[in-house]
């Protein structure tokens, strides 16, 4: 009797363990799948949210203009701009005129007086410059594809100032001018006065400045003289550029795109933009028979002054062409 008695107990404690395990092993498959089921949504949470556009933050300061209420006066081509002048480059006969004497923050226009500068010192476009810390920037915070550390040409620094905007580039031509950046800086505004930019002020070879500032009467001075160098005109109007830092290659593009159209004859352009300034553009270009400076400043919208650009080319193509002599 004993004997059975122990060998109940033994089955007895066999299945109790059993179905024990059992439980446990159930339990286990549960939390793992339920870690597994957690996991996956956590995987499909960081996926959705890769695949969710980042909003760019936007700077909703008005600009100078703006406070200014330069936007409220009115133009026969209801341009975007609220500076606007077109002059016929040979004649100096104003075409149009907007707010012309209005003295405002000018973005990187300021690159055409750089690069002005630049030429004519006529420095070694073959020499190399390195980007430092002292390039990068601490106005705007604005970002840049040449690291701290990339050397490059000056003529290279040069194109990707003109055609890209490139403001390490634009900063390091004026440190490493012979006299150092505050001599560069004091050989702009020098060069605005002998040429008889009244209303213009640089503070620094970028842009990036708010205190960069002219009128569009300046700028058409400014382009006049631009324009009157090859090299100048060359690099400005270039729609690409590759340069090559290290073991890899950057390909860098036009910040105006009427370069690559067709209805467009540009012979020399820059874009400009901080939020102080609004969307800036100045351009020399053959319309309709005539060689004409066209400056818009403060323009609100992101293609708002290509639309300006474009309104004011089908304007004089209407009204202003230049008459063929019959023969």
């Amino acid at each position: 009797m004993g004997c059975v008695l122990k060998q109940i107990a033994s089955v007895w404690v066999s299945l109790c363990l059993s179905m024990g395990l059992m439980a446990w092993a159930k339990a286990a498959e549960s939390v793992k799948s339920s870690q597994s089921t957690t996991k996956k949504a956590a995987v499909q949470a960081q996926r959705h949210k890769a695949k969710t556009p980042v909003k760019a933050r936007v700077d909703t300061r008005p600009s100078f203009g703006k406070v200014a209420g330069l936007h409220e006066v009115s133009d026969e081509l209801s341009l975007k701009s609220s500076v606007a002048l077109v002059v016929d480059q040979e004649t100096q006969e104003v075409l149009l005129s907007k707010n012309d004497s209005a003295v405002l923050p000018i973005a990187s226009i300021t690159k055409l007086m750089t690069g002005l500068l630049i030429n004519e010192a006529q420095l070694p476009l073959d020499e190399i410059i390195t980007i430092t810390q002292d390039d990068v920037d601490t106005e705007k915070g604005s970002r840049s594809r040449l690291q701290v550390g990339t050397s490059l040409a000056r003529g290279e620094l040069l194109h990707l100032a003109l055609m890209a905007s490139e403001n390490r580039a634009a900063h390091a031509l004026g440190r490493t001018f012979p006299g150092g950046f505050q001599h560069f800086v004091g050989l702009m505004n020098q060069k605005a006065k002998d040429i008889g930019m009244t209303d213009t002020r640089f503070v620094e070879p970028t842009g990036l400045s708010s205190h960069n500032q002219s009128s569009a009467k300046d700028l058409v001075t400014l382009v006049q003289t631009a324009y009157r160098e090859p090299l100048l005109r060359d690099l400005s109007t270039s729609d690409s550029h590759v340069v090559d830092v290290g073991r890899h290659s950057l390909k860098y593009k036009t910040t105006n795109r009427l370069i690559n159209n067709p209805s467009w004859d540009i012979g020399l352009q820059k874009t400009g933009y901080i939020s102080e300034a609004g969307q800036c553009l100045v351009m020399q270009a053959k319309i309709a028979g005539r060689k004409l400076i066209m400056v818009f400043l403060d323009s609100a919208g992101k293609f708002s002054r290509i639309a300006d650009a474009e309104r004011v080319r089908r304007w004089v193509e209407a009204k202003h062409r230049v008459s063929v002599p019959q023969t």
